[in-house]
């Protein structure tokens, strides 16, 4: 490879603003500002629920907290049995998925949106499905609308993992908002930050108390619904009222800063979402074809990452383009989201077995071939441009 000065192009940069830490230290300043969840965290679930376009929404402290209620308030609705899940997803899907009681069953994803392929995803339906759990990948939208209708048809419930997807859409309408339920991951590495943070998000009102009730230990006295407190306290005349615990939840509560960062950052979410599309636009465009993948889905994407894939395995093509990035001091994560196939992790072979990775032939490809790079609103054009030049001469 030519020399070429390093680009200098982190994961993420600027996430956090001078702005977000001032509405920070005003709200500090009060008298005596409330710490743990109030009203920041409400007026933010509303705020959220309201650009998502769902009725509830239930913040916690990070997005895994939210894939593990979601899983754990299924749990209490359906029972026990089986979700289809990805081999390339967060760690945290599966492990709600583990952690619950639930029996993961995988199904190997679509190349060009890096989702579960529709077709497979339908032909493991069984009796004892309780919920297709999909993930949209790095930003860019998994969902089909055969997907939706056989699911609605053979009534399995869509949960949405949109935790890199913040602003994708399906359609016209936000990711996220299809499914049973959805989750949202705030970490600082995403689309927008609270430090860290999740969303759970939902039209069922049964799931939405459930939820409520779980983040908080499973005290019956977090629902918003008088009639069900009612009714709790009625059926136990032993117990105090504000000390009923209906499940045996958790405690992944926000604190109120969370809702202020939160706030502060929804308000740019979707200017900054437009450069990210625009960003990613320039990033495909620019590469060579014959060289790298850039046939992805990316009609209604919104990705903070700039997936970077070959377009046929080559070790020693991958060896080159590795090279570069690190001689560049291009940060990047090697394997896609997740760090590639879950199903080659010590935690997932324990489980089922060594072999079973290389049933799924298209994760193994971006396992080995594949890596993301960052994708921020202040990320320079002309960085863009550099890179995919390098890219293209090894």
């Amino acid at each position: 490879m030519t020399a070429v000065e390093p680009l200098i192009w982190p994961l993420m940069d600027d996430n956090i603003t001078r702005g977000d830490l001032d509405a920070v230290i005003a709200y500090l300043q009060q008298p005596q500002p409330r710490l743990t969840h109030g009203e920041q965290v409400r007026a933010f679930e509303r705020e959220w629920s309201e650009w998502l376009g769902v009725k509830y929404s239930v913040l916690v402290n990070s997005g895994a907290s939210a894939n593990l209620l979601t899983l754990a308030a299924l749990r209490e609705q359906a029972g026990g049995g089986e979700i289809i899940v990805p081999p390339l997803t967060w760690v945290s899907d599966i492990a709600a998925v583990l952690q619950t009681g639930f029996d993961p069953v995988f199904v190997d994803i679509d190349p060009r949106t890096l989702g579960m392929d529709t077709e497979q995803v339908l032909q493991e339906i069984t009796r004892d499905t309780r919920a297709v759990f999909l993930t949209h990948i790095l930003g860019y939208n998994a969902l089909t609308q055969r997907l939706l209708d056989e699911l609605a048809a053979r009534k399995v419930p869509l949960i949405e993992d949109c935790c890199e997807s913040h602003g994708a859409t399906f359609n016209g309408r936000k990711v996220g908002s299809f499914g049973l339920v959805s989750n949202f991951s705030f970490y600082f590495a995403h689309h927008m930050s609270t430090i860290e943070g999740g969303m759970i998000c939902t039209n069922d009102e049964a799931l939405y108390e459930t939820a409520r009730m779980l983040r908080s230990h499973g005290m019956v006295r977090e629902c918003t619904s008088e009639a069900r407190r009612r009714q709790y306290a009625e059926a136990h005349p032993d117990l105090t009222p504000d000390f009923i615990f209906a499940f045996p939840g958790y405690n992944v509560r926000p604190t109120e800063l969370t809702g202020v960062f939160g706030r502060a950052q929804l308000k740019r979410l979707d200017a900054s979402n437009d450069i990210r599309r625009a960003n990613l636009q320039m990033f495909l465009a620019g590469l060579d074809p014959a060289k790298y993948q850039t046939d992805f889905a990316v009609e209604g994407s919104c990705n903070y990452a700039f997936t970077l894939v070959l377009r046929q395995p080559d070790a020693a093509l991958w060896a080159r383009v590795e090279a570069a990035l690190r001689q560049l001091k291009v940060e990047f994560r090697r394997g896609l989201s997740g760090g590639g196939n879950q199903l080659r992790q010590p935690y997932l072979r324990r489980v089922v077995g060594d072999a079973e990775c290389e049933k799924y032939t298209a994760v193994e490809h971006v396992h080995f071939y594949g890596a993301y790079i960052g994708n921020y609103p202040a990320l320079d054009k002309e960085k863009i441009r550099k890179l995919c030049a390098v890219l293209n001469e090894l």
